[in-house]
């Protein structure tokens, strides 16, 4: 198999800054895209499928939305180290997800025929936002283009056997697997209209949830209208989504109005650079958070002046995670937040394996774990689960309720989420030195890749790592650093 870049010495190189995707990065339109795609790709049985029983873009979708763009980069990179690598972490985090839906119908994240379909909705969709904003791609451009999904198809399963190799030949599959195989499937609604109404607010914006809501209740509805209206039609039929009066000319409005962000200076739209904004605690490291706090307190200021101006019902909730307390950093939770917040990673309202597997997930994404120190870390979550379980499941159902979790909370930090703590506190001590200096700890913690150090000495030993991550998993007190690691929309 050959994933590095390819082509003559008179052709862009299929992957790195001079490729055709790598001009999307920065692109507005490319938001647009990406919903549509997910949607596409949501109402695929299969996907929608191990979307709902293990994904966390519900509960904590700006988290989802910036490593999902983190693992682009990566995957699209000129490295073709970088590449395997990325690569290689991302078939080991399919290989844990299969089951079976609603139906009794197997799903499976490592099927290839599934995993084709993923990147025919990115290529399908990019070069549909294309159209849409009055910019066509040429055959040429497409040509190139669809060369590079293959591609990347290609560094994922081996080859890209599974998209056809003419690009006449995809639209062909393309339309047949709309017509067939796409279902109005739950998770495909729950993007529709459950995500948009009830967008939980980034880091930057948790604040001023008045604020929030007052936008979100007029671009919620917008950006669902929007992305019905762009899906392809034989699907809108099939699934009998309502299309609202206006939507296409608002579709259209919408793409060309983002279009025309190509006449801007080079460098004033810079999709990493925003992501890590949105996702900037005003206690971070970063410069930029002295902005963000200031910021912070206009947008308070903001927030009141609607609420008492024009006041929100109870949808104006403060969010995924209250503010920590001045001075400590710490502050007093709820059983019933910090199941909501923390546990309940799913989005699901119960607890069970998916939710301790997406915690897993997130922090071998922060470290970049190997293939063994992930392993150790899911095995630790996987004793986790069964002792919770055995504690906590007294209906027997499999899973634990926010009920039963309230009425047991003491037994949630039990050996086995000691066992946790260790073996993560050797994930992150990459020197093996026996303590976290602040470089280590950083990896783990970064909110927008920067955290500081709070600990006296400038270096965490094992006892003291431990201890904060008991007290924070017991779920009695808010934390400054775990807090945006696991908590954070």
């Amino acid at each position: 198999m050959t994933t590095g870049n390819t082509g003559t010495a008179d052709e862009a190189p299929l992957f790195g800054p001079e490729s055709q995707f790598h001009t999307f990065f920065d692109d507005p339109r490319w938001a647009l895209a990406m919903i549509r795609a997910t949607v596409l790709e949501a109402a695929h049985p299969q996907i929608g499928a191990a979307l709902l029983d293990n994904s966390t873009f519900v509960a904590h979708p700006w988290r989802r939305l910036r490593n999902t763009f983190l693992s682009m980069r990566r995957m699209f990179g000129a490295d073709p180290a970088v590449r395997e690598r990325e690569a290689a972490r991302l078939n080991r985090l399919h290989a844990r997800m299969s089951g079976s839906d609603s139906r009794g119908r197997a799903y499976d994240a490592m099927d290839r025929a599934t995993r084709a379909w993923v990147v025919a909705t990115l290529f399908e969709s990019a070069v549909t936002m294309c159209r849409l904003s009055g910019q066509p791609l040429d055959q040429d451009t497409m040509e190139r283009m669809y060369a590079e999904y293959r591609q990347f198809l290609a560094a994922l399963d081996g080859d890209a056997g599974e998209l056809p190799d003419d690009l006449h030949d995809f639209w062909r599959y393309f339309d047949r697997v709309v017509e067939d195989e796409l279902e109005n499937t739950e998770a495909a609604r729950v993007i529709l209209y459950r995500l948009f109404d009830h967008l939980p607010a980034p880091a930057l914006l948790d604040g001023a949830p008045t604020l929030w809501a007052a936008g979100r209740a007029v671009a919620g509805p917008l950006l669902g209208a929007i992305t019905v209206a762009s899906l392809p039609e034989p699907y809108r039929r099939r699934a009998g989504l309502p299309e609202m009066p206006g939507a296409p000319t608002l579709m259209q409005g919408a793409y060309l109005a983002a279009g025309l962000t190509r006449f801007l200076p080079a460098g004033w739209i810079n999709a990493e650079s925003i992501i890590e904004i949105l996702s900037l605690a005003p206690d971070s490291d970063d410069p930029r958070a002295r902005t963000v706090a200031a910021l912070h307190a206009r947008m308070k200021r903001a927030s009141a002046l609607i609420r008492l101006v024009t006041p929100l019902g109870g949808d104006a909730d403060p969010g995924p995670g209250p503010a920590p307390s001045a001075g400590t950093g710490e502050g007093r939770r709820s059983a019933d937040e910090f199941f909501r917040q923390v546990l309940d990673q799913t989005g699901d309202g119960h607890l069970d394996w998916p939710d301790l597997a997406a915690m897993a997930r997130e922090l071998s994404t922060r470290l970049d774990l190997d293939e063994p120190e992930e392993t150790r870390l899911y095995d630790a979550f996987a004793a986790w689960w069964r002792e919770l379980q055995a504690a906590l499941d007294t209906d027997g159902d499999g899973r634990v309720s926010a009920a039963e979790y309230a009425a047991a909370v003491p037994s949630l930090a039990g050996p086995a989420l000691i066992r946790v703590a260790e073996v993560l506190f050797d994930a992150t001590d990459k020197d093996g030195s026996g303590t976290i200096d602040a470089d280590e700890y950083r990896a783990l913690f970064r909110t927008a890749f920067h955290r500081d150090l709070t600990a006296t000495d400038g270096a965490y030993g094992r006892s003291v790592f431990v201890g904060e991550f008991l007290s924070f998993m017991s779920g009695r007190r808010t934390s400054a650093p775990y807090d945006p690691l696991l908590a954070d929309a």
